[in-house]
């Protein structure tokens, strides 16, 4: 409740009587009794609610902080205390009772004025005049502060204004350009006697020089002046360097001046020519003008010519924009001179670029671009083209200037609706293209043989026709076509569509509900047949419209108006078009409006959700009632639920309460009532009066959140306002759990008494009470007894064992001899530390898979991408090992050379000549796997330039491959499995061609970062420099099966040629070798750089730095490498003893005798093992290999670095016994798996999705997915395997596996032995997820198939889904294909040497001359075309150069 401070002495008109001047909340919802007091020295007044008393002070002025609205508020307790600035009681202003320091009048506020008012950021000191009102006299002076510039002395004159001086900004060079134009500072007098600041006001310093244009400087409301010639804004004339180069108004300002549109076809070379006004005349030293485009964020700057003062052009030249998405494109542009001197021009001025036949694919669609662009349809050349593109233009060309202009061959290609009423007036909408350019010439329609007449308001031209249904007049009109003519009836004029409009009678037979509040707003369902017919529909009930909300076939759905005519049966009527339907039996029940007679309980708590019970009459016929409160302006509803037609439960709706602090008594809302439909009598029901008490709060359990409790001992839950003080029985329904159970609760007004059930243990404990959910803590409930029943007599059953079975060894013991007595003994020990091994690796294994997830996912944050160039890219995918290929270089070859390879070009680029080549070639027996993917990858290099043909060539090759692969009665889903073809390899190619924009946007991230990743994992743990085993894997083959003890170091490194203080820290391992530390170096410091830029390992000394003086070389092999018998081991940190936090720097390795002698032994060791490596990482193989480890042939030592070869005859008993079961080390196998899965997830995701993180699918893909369909229904393969098969071996086989096994084809990376290996197992898993067969696992599988057991069949249902979502994907047509790779070839056309890679592929002519000149003369196509003649002259003219 609130006290209202009323004023009823010296009361100003318009107020009569009273003034209430303040209102001030006492307790919130709580009545303030009558009973009030004032405190002895009036300075506060005691007021008495039921349950408080509280102090409240007669006055609040310090809440006013200006004159205006202290004065301004009525209380006549305050007034203003001048000099103070501050509000407050009369006693409380030091001076009142002198003139002028205590103001209780509105207008005795103090004023203040300033001359001048401004000054530039440029002028010196100025002395400023200030006059003030309604101030005491100031004879104790005063000082004037600009906030933090300055504060300087005033002078107080004999009149009263004050002098000051103004601080100047030029000095303060920070503050001139961050404040922009204008910078306004708070000028403020500070009373010396106070030390008070009393007044304020604005002064403005304003800057003229950050106005960078004329028009903006002279308009400025600043004293601004534009140098024309020095292109600057100042206050200071001055500063122009001559008369004629100032301008003060916006007339004499250099400017463009606004045009009609300024239109530039796309790709024509023209000059612009623009009007404008004031142009300067460069001066000596100046550039000329240029006129500078932005076009799709591409700046392009073309010389201008500046006739006179008010015309320039921009010289001849052509603008071009990339995308046929747009028929024109608004592009921005500026006229500048002297580099950067811009001409003021309107915003809103740009240039339109336009290309006539982007989006103007038919002649009506051309035809009404606008005139100003002189498109015309090049009947030749059916496209939308300028006349100097068109050729024959005379004949060919149709444009706006012709007279009888029409457009032939109307098609059409939607009509709807495609039914409708006999009787008429259906609204058909008619789509298609050279539909007319004017309604007028919309000779004819007809729609199913009957007259539909145009609406010219809704004709579109040349797409859209909408017109009127005549009646049918036959009684059972069959339907039909629509057929309409543009201008003639003749053949070129007339089109049908291929969409058939039919007559119908539409019905209806029953509505649900049948019955309704007369009010309306019921959701009323009408059921029937054809209901969706015709173009319009309107529900009559009883003469009233039903409000329309959708339809279909079968149904119509309205809301109900209100009843006119009371309650009762009201009959129902539609009209559909011109259409009356009518049902005489079926009728709408009007019922009376439902009334509420009462609501139990009344009340609820803040936050609702409380069950009330309602009751009243017709309730029924509501179909969604929910219950709503109002509070504050804030409205709130809830659902309710109707049981019977007099009874409903209903949520009780909550309040919003706006105050920070809980309110502590009861609230009523502004408003309560129902939503019944349209029913608005009950909206509002005062009558009811419904309270909300506040919310139950509960206490935290203990201290801490957690309480201590035995089973079946009482909790005690203590909380506030549990029992809130309504009338009545009714009683808040609270439910606590304890863990999953619920507890028996007894309620009281301060805690909540609840009886545990029978639980040990941390329990949570929830408490649910109308909506609301409270958790107090935990409770810890452990039990008195430490051993239960069972396990008393389970230990004593265990101990009578234990007894037995050491007396039984007692006996065999001394029956034993002495050295069986050892041998078990030596046993035993092997056992045990066998089984701790088992349990430390398993605990190893699990604590791995937990902590490294986390740390792994942080470590790939902000990793760049190394993405290799498109022409790096693709010749490491199609020629693998190959590093500088004839294709890349320029050829160096005479005259004759060059123009039989030209004329050899000439017959590739015929389809039939390639086709017969390639397949002569396949035909021969000594044509190799190798050579079928060298011809395949030397012709796309030569057809880089067309890809179009190119994809036609495939297209066809694919077919023929199908078509053999069917004759030979293969099955069918080998197709494409292996690289048995030219074709296969050339649709490998092709992906890698047109996929290598999608995987720099979208998939090269995943893959990059599971690389990462997988390198990262590795190297956290040992790794073999021998043998290529690591201690995390994925592959079984490349898995340490023993313990390694190791240490992880942190190293202080010193980059190469880095000074002391630029030391990086790097995580290594004290059991890595030099080499593997190097490395890991080398990564740390060159992170983000590519790894061809970086110096290699073998390059750099490692230097162990210990004290200013000590520098010690580490390396592989040295004088101190220790041998044991034949075995040489490698040195490590731990052989060397470096500690952490040591200091070490990589240096450029110096070449000298000893390192040389040092370090020949180890390279000649490790050379196999480097070839074997490369081997291993082909695309060709999906295992990695183990080296072997070979013996130095001249000392018979054999290396080593963790673990030694057991596969040689030397291997000790004692070795093998430490290895007894390796296989427990697979856990590691889970481990780095889990660790890897997000990855793995992100790779698969991304290639198996149709939205790739907003890029669309790659067209190629649906492309060449449609044509395998396209085939496979030619040969009427309906088997879903098949062609799920033929997509798998097209794609992510062709291309996916390469690319995952092989990322350093699309990054510059290095890829080593371990991780090649687990790529192997991830492009393995990617085969499976592929496949359609079932993989039926058992103990004896591989263990990468066991690994993802779990996983590959959701990848399968990924894969699924994608060619799924991809088949259901609009086609692409063979031209948007074509426009496509058209691009292709005009962005890459110059990667490779055309004449290089003809030239290779010509090897391949003189190889099979006879052969190919053969099938030449067998095909009569290239009999009829000479080929064998034109390639005989090709071999002659290179034979000529032999």
């Amino acid at each position: 409740m609130s006290i209202h401070q009323i004023r009823v002495d010296g009361i100003t008109p318009p107020a009569q009587n009273a003034l209430l001047y303040e209102t001030v909340t006492v307790v919130e919802g709580k009545p303030i009794l009558r009973e009030m007091v004032f405190s002895p020295d009036h300075q506060y007044i005691y007021l008495l609610s039921d349950k408080q008393v509280s102090r409240l002070p007669v006055e609040s002025c310090e809440q006013y902080s200006s004159c205006s609205s202290c004065l301004g508020s009525g209380d006549p307790h305050c007034g203003w205390c001048v000099l103070f600035s501050k509000c407050s009681r009369q006693e409380a202003c030091d001076r009142w009772e002198e003139p002028q320091h205590f103001n209780t009048r509105l207008d005795q506020c103090v004023d203040i004025s300033v001359t001048p008012s401004n000054m530039s950021v440029t002028s010196p000191a100025t002395q400023l005049t200030i006059r003030v009102q309604n101030v005491p006299a100031l004879s104790g002076g005063v000082s004037c502060v600009f906030e933090e510039l300055s504060e300087t002395p005033g002078e107080v004159q004999a009149k009263g204004p004050v002098m000051c001086m103004s601080p100047s900004l030029r000095d303060l060079p920070t503050h001139t350009h961050s404040y922009g134009e204008k910078r306004v500072v708070q000028l403020s007098l500070r009373s010396t006697e106070t030390g008070h600041q009393f007044i304020s006001t604005s002064f403005i310093y304003y800057n003229c020089s950050v106005l960078n244009s004329c028009t903006s400087c002279v308009s400025s409301v600043f004293p601004c002046h534009w140098c024309k010639y020095r292109h600057i804004c100042t206050n200071n004339l001055q500063d122009c360097s001559f008369q004629e180069g100032r301008v003060s108004n916006m007339e004499g300002c250099p400017q463009i001046i606004p045009t009609s549109d300024i239109l530039v076809p796309a790709g024509m070379v023209r000059p612009i020519t623009l009007r404008a006004r004031n142009l300067p005349q460069p001066q000596s030293g100046q550039k000329n003008y240029e006129c500078v485009f932005n076009i799709q964020g591409k700046v392009q700057r073309i010389p201008a010519v500046r006739f006179n003062s008010s015309c320039i052009q921009c010289q001849n030249t052509s603008y071009w924009y990339e995308g046929d998405e747009a028929g024109d494109l608004p592009v921005d542009f500026s006229i500048v001179w002297d580099g950067d001197f811009f001409i003021d021009k309107p915003a809103s001025m740009k240039a339109l670029l336009y290309k006539c036949e982007a989006q103007r694919s038919s002649c009506g669609q051309c035809l009404k671009a606008p005139s100003a662009f002189e498109c015309g349809w090049c009947t030749e050349s059916r496209k939308c083209l300028l006349r100097q593109h068109c050729p024959a233009a005379e004949q060919n060309w149709m444009h706006h200037g012709r007279h009888n202009l029409r457009c032939s061959h109307p098609r059409i290609t939607k009509i709807d609706p495609l039914t409708g009423p006999r009787e008429g007036g259906t609204r058909v909408t008619i789509e298609g293209e050279n539909l007319g350019l004017q309604v007028k010439e919309i000779a004819y329609v007809q729609v199913a043989g009957v007259r539909c007449n145009p609406v010219p308001a809704q004709y579109i031209s040349a797409e859209r026709i909408v017109c009127d249904m005549a009646e049918a007049l036959l009684p059972h009109s069959p339907g039909g076509p629509v057929e309409l003519c543009i201008g003639v009836c003749s053949a070129e004029y007339r089109t049908l569509s291929t969409q058939t409009y039919s007559f119908v009678s539409p019905s209806f037979s029953r509505v649900r509900p049948e019955k309704g509040p007369v009010s309306g707003g019921t959701r009323l369902t009408v059921t029937g047949r054809h209901l969706d017919a015709g173009s319009a529909v309107t529900v009559y009930i009883d003469k009233e419209e039903c409000l329309f909300v959708k339809r279909t076939n079968r149904e119509i759905i309205c809301i109900t108006p209100a009843s006119l005519s009371g309650s009762g049966p009201a009959p129902i009527r539609l009209m559909i078009d011109r259409a009356e339907v009518t049902n005489s039996e079926t009728k709408y029940i009007y019922t009376e409006d439902p009334t509420i007679t009462g609501i139990e309980p009344n009340w609820t708590i803040l936050n609702g959700s409380t069950v009330i019970t309602v009751t009243g009459t017709n309730l029924l016929t509501i179909q969604e009632p929910k219950v709503r409160a109002k509070y504050g302006g804030v409205e709130t509803s809830n659902l309710c639920t109707v049981v019977n037609d007099s009874t409903m439960t209903c949520l009780a709706p909550g309040l919003v309460y706006g105050k920070p602090n809980p309110p502590e008594g009861a609230l009523r809302p502004d408003e309560f009532g129902f939503i019944f439909d349209q029913v608005s009598s009950l909206l509002v029901l005062n009558s009811t009066p419904f309270t909300h008490y506040p919310n139950p709060t509960f206490d935290p359990l203990g201290n801490s959140g957690i309480l201590e409790v035995k089973p079946g001992s009482p909790i005690i839950l203590k909380g506030k306002n549990l029992i809130p003080a309504a009338p009545g029985t009714s009683r808040l329904n609270y439910t606590v759990l304890i863990g999953e159970s619920p507890c028996l609760l007894t309620v009281s007004e301060n805690q909540l008494l609840c009886d545990s059930p029978d639980l040990t243990g941390e329990q949570r404990v929830l408490i649910i009470v109308g909506g609301l959910e409270y958790s107090p803590g935990t409770l810890h409930i452990y039990s008195d007894s430490a051993l239960t029943l069972p396990a008393i007599i389970g230990i004593g059953a265990g101990g009578g064992v234990l007894l037995i079975a050491i007396i039984a060894v007692l006996i065999a013991y001394k029956r034993k001899t002495r050295d069986a007595d050892r041998t078990l003994k030596r046993l035993q020990l092997q056992m045990d530390n066998l089984e701790s091994r088992v349990a430390l690796e398993c605990k190893e294994a699990f604590a791995e898979l937990q902590t490294d997830i986390q740390e792994l996912t942080n470590d790939m944050d902000g990793v760049k991408i190394p993405f290799l160039e498109y022409r790096n890219y693709t010749m490491r995918v199609m020629f693998p090992g190959i590093e500088e290929h004839p294709v890349l270089k320029e050829l160096d070859s005479p005259a004759n050379v060059e123009k039989a390879l030209r004329l050899f070009s000439q017959l590739l680029n015929n389809k039939m000549f390639l086709l017969t080549f390639i397949h002569t070639l396949e035909a021969q027996r000594s044509f190799s796997m190798r050579d079928r993917g060298n011809v395949a990858s030397l012709l796309m290099a030569a057809l880089q330039g067309r890809m179009e043909y190119a994809t036609v060539v495939l297209k066809q090759l694919l077919a023929d491959l199908i078509e053999k692969n069917l004759e030979n009665r293969n099955h069918p889903k080998l197709l494409l499995r292996r690289t048995e073809s030219v074709a296969e390899k050339m649709l490998t190619n092709w992906f890698t061609f047109l996929l290598h924009r999608f995987l720099k946007e979208c998939a090269g991230e995943p893959l990059f970062m599971l690389y990462c990743a997988i390198k990262q994992q590795m190297e956290k743990g040992p790794i073999d420099a021998i043998t290529g085993e690591a201690r995390y894997s994925l592959s079984e083959d490349k898995l340490i099966r023993q313990q390694i003890d190791y240490k992880q170091l942190t190293l202080m490194c010193i980059p190469p040629e880095g000074e002391a203080g630029t030391e990086v820290p790097v995580k290594v391992l004290n059991c890595d070798t030099v080499t593997q530390v190097k490395d890991k170096l080398l990564d740390a410091v060159y992170k983000g750089i590519p790894f061809s830029q970086r110096p290699q390992a073998d390059d750099m000394d490692l230097e162990w730095r210990q004290g200013r003086l000590t520098r010690i070389i580490l390396q592989d092999e040295d004088v101190t490498t220790k041998i044991e018998s034949d075995w040489k081991r490698l040195n490590t940190l731990a052989h060397y003893q470096v500690t952490d936090g040591s200091l070490v720097a990589l240096v450029q390795k110096q070449v000298s005798a000893y390192n040389i002698a040092n370090s020949f032994t180890f390279t000649r060791s490790l050379s196999r093992y480097e070839s074997l490596l490369r081997t291993s990482s082909s695309p060709d193989s999906l295992r990695s290999r183990a080296p072997m480890i070979t013996p130095d042939q001249e000392t018979g030592t054999k290396l080593w670095h963790l673990v030694k070869n057991h596969e040689h005859s030397d291997q000790r008993e004692g070795d093998r016994g430490s290895k007894m079961v390796s296989e427990i080390y697979l856990t590691r196998l889970l481990a780095t798996k889990g660790t890897l899965q997000k990855f793995v997830d992100d790779l698969f995701e991304t290639v198996f999705s149709t939205a790739h993180r907003g890029s669309a699918l790659p067209l190629a893909i649906k492309y060449m997915f449609d044509f395998l369909d396209e085939q496979a229904d030619k040969r009427q393969i309906s088997d879903p395997d098949v062609r799920h098969t033929w997509k798998s071996n097209c794609l992510p086989l062709r291309f996916w596996v390469n690319v995952i096994k092989n990322p350093q084809f699309v990054f510059d990376i290095h890829k080593s032995s371990i991780t090649d290996a687990c790529l192997s197992v991830v492009a393995q898993t990617f085969m499976d997820s592929c496949s359609t067969s079932e993989h039926r696992l058992g103990k004896d599988s591989p263990s990468n198939k066991l690994l993802y057991a779990k996983d590959i069949p959701n990848y399968k249902s990924w894969v699924e889904r994608y060619y799924r979502d991809i088949a259901k994907m609009p086609s692409i047509s063979d031209q948007d294909m074509d426009a496509y790779l058209v691009e292709q070839s005009r962005l890459h056309g110059t990667e490779f040497n055309t004449l290089s890679a003809l030239s290779e592929l010509y090897f391949y002519i003189n190889k099979y001359k006879e052969e190919i000149l053969t099938a030449l003369d067998r095909d009569g196509y290239c009999r009829k075309h000479k080929l064998r003649h034109k390639l005989e002259q090709a071999i002659n003219l290179m034979s000529g150069s032999s």
